[in-house]
């Protein structure tokens, strides 16, 4: 069993409270004594400097001479290779990197930096530096075909160690405030996100809480919103649903409490199901059991029967997720059967493809024009489809149009009532 320990705030810092030294001494003796196999640093902003990581670690392998230690952290700030290199030489026993064409920035420090750098030295790992060379030029090629999804960001930047936010976070963020139409307001974004984290107490950041400060952030952004005047407005704003659900305990009780002031206003007038204002322990120890078979009943209502265990635990979970997944299987059917390339960027028009849709059928695939879009802003699609020319109408998402379409009745939505057909006059 291993055991993480979420690290924030500064340990190499006396002035930077709460998550001092001793926070993180006592959780590792804590978690010592479940009897865990590995302990675990989990580093998920990058906050953990080079003299940091020398002390947390060489505190906790003084402490714990026998447990294995494993580092993780992003290299946000530019610092990964440094802070990883540091917490080796003070007795970790596992550091997290990545090959090098997918390290650096909010992802982790560098394969190839951190091997090298040890290289002829008793902490020697032994790796074959060309055997590196060979995986990065894969990595070099693969990530060039998800560059669709890349974020945007450029280089590393070291206010990270002011607003503190997690890597994996940073880059969701970023992508999130462009569709929020926030993009020319990163900057106050990052500072709202300090000052929401504030608010909130001053928490742990890792997922979800970290969800709840990023939410918070940018309500704060998009009303224009200071750290005062929510202070001052609590009683009155309408907070994003997880902010609310945050300081109803909704993920537990932090280490060193709510602010109890804000906390009132912004659950004042709201209960939890069960008839309360909040958790005071626990939130899965007050709350009902879930029925699976219930809920598997209810998906086969509306998807069909065939329902796997995985489906049931995906909806359990992220209901709201599984249901757009779903719509788009409706909608496109199973689109894991086309390669990663034709799914990211689509075909170019002379292009042919082969997708195996079962053991033993091929269609193949080729891609003969795109017309111009049409009054309705639909766009004739016409391709070749294992030798048959096919054409299909395909609505043009960016494409101006006066049309209004009416949507058909679905019959999963209650309330969806469809129109009847005309009836002929009765002489």
């Amino acid at each position: 069993v291993e055991a993480a320990m979420s690290y924030t705030g500064d340990v190499s810092d006396p002035t930077r409270g709460p998550y001092t030294l001793d926070y993180y001494l006592e959780l590792a003796r804590e978690l010592s004594a479940l009897n865990i196999h590995v302990l675990a640093i989990k580093d998920m902003a990058g906050l953990l400097k080079p003299a940091a990581a020398t002390k947390l670690v060489g505190a906790l392998r003084a402490e714990f001479p026998d447990m294995p230690i494993h580092v993780h952290t992003h290299d946000t700030a530019g610092t990964g290779v440094a802070s990883m290199l540091a917490a080796v030489h003070a007795g970790a026993d596992a550091v997290d990197v990545a090959t090098d064409a997918m390290s650096g920035m909010t992802s982790q420090p560098s394969m190839g930096a951190v091997v090298g750098a040890l290289r002829g030295t008793p902490l020697d790992t032994g790796v074959d530096p060309r055997q590196i060379t060979r995986i990065n030029e894969y990595w070099e090629e693969t990530r060039a075909v998800y560059a669709p999804f890349e974020s945007g960001q450029k280089s590393g930047s070291a206010d990270v160690y002011e607003h503190e936010m997690p890597g994996g976070q940073y880059t969701n963020l970023l992508y999130q405030s462009q569709q929020l139409g926030l993009a020319g307001r990163w900057p106050a974004i990052k500072k709202a996100y300090a000052a929401a984290n504030r608010l909130l107490g001053d928490i742990v950041k890792v997922t979800p809480s970290s969800k709840v400060v990023g939410d918070l952030a940018q309500f704060m952004v998009t009303n224009d919103l200071t750290e005062e005047e929510v202070l001052e407005r609590a009683d009155s704003l309408s907070f994003p649903s997880s902010v609310v659900e945050y300081f109803q305990g909704y993920l537990g009780i932090p280490h060193h409490g709510f602010p109890e002031a804000l906390r009132a206003a912004v659950v004042r007038g709201k209960r939890l199901p069960n008839g309360k204002e909040m958790f005071h322990g626990r939130p899965g120890a007050e709350l009902e059991p879930m029925d699976f078979d219930a809920v598997r009943d209810s998906l086969a209502a509306r998807y069909g029967s065939k329902i796997r265990n995985v489906d049931v635990v995906s909806y359990s979970q992220y209901p709201k997720v599984f249901e757009d997944f779903m719509r788009t299987r409706e909608m496109y059917d199973d689109l894991s059967v086309l390669d990663t390339r034709t799914f990211v960027e689509g075909l170019t028009v002379g292009q042919e493809v082969a997708v195996d849709i079962e053991q033993g059928k091929t269609l193949f695939i080729k891609l003969k024009t795109i017309g111009a879009p049409d009054e309705s802003g639909n766009v004739e699609v016409t391709f070749v489809l294992n030798g048959q020319t096919r054409s299909v109408l395909v609505k043009d998402q960016h494409a101006a149009s006066d049309s209004k379409e009416r949507p058909k009745a679905d019959p999963r939505l209650e309330g969806s009532i469809g129109s009847p057909p005309p009836r002929p006059g009765v002489g």
